[in-house]
């Protein structure tokens, strides 16, 4: 089976759009990247060691020290799709990542965006 486009994309290329769509609402950079931190459990050198080394979604999500164990708490609708129900795994951290980043730019707080 063909691997989706986005599973091959660099993250280097997305991660710009997520840092623009957060401060077109007032959010910033370091917001951004407090949620990719706590989603994939990156130091903030290594995300950017991950960023210089325009490494694919598949190997940035591969190399991740470890998934934060309350991820299944995320859930909503992303893209048309609800990120719970989403079956292909890779497929769906990516979206727990854009749903996590979607509700930053809505303006929720980042303990909620957290789930703490």
């Amino acid at each position: 089976m063909k691997k989706h486009r986005i599973f091959t994309t660099s993250f280097a290329s997305v991660y710009p759009h997520y840092i623009t769509k957060a401060e077109k609402k007032g959010r910033t950079k370091a917001e951004v990247d407090t949620i990719i931190c706590w989603l994939t459990g990156y130091s903030d050198k290594a995300l950017q060691q991950q960023i210089e080394a325009r490494v694919d979604f598949e190997t940035f999500f591969e190399q991740a020290p470890e998934l934060n164990p309350n991820v299944c708490k995320i859930k909503g609708v992303i893209c048309g799709y609800r990120v719970e129900e989403i079956e292909d795994e890779l497929m769906r951290k990516i979206r727990y990542l854009d749903k996590l980043v979607d509700e930053l730019a809505r303006g929720k707080a980042m303990e909620k965006i957290l789930r703490e």
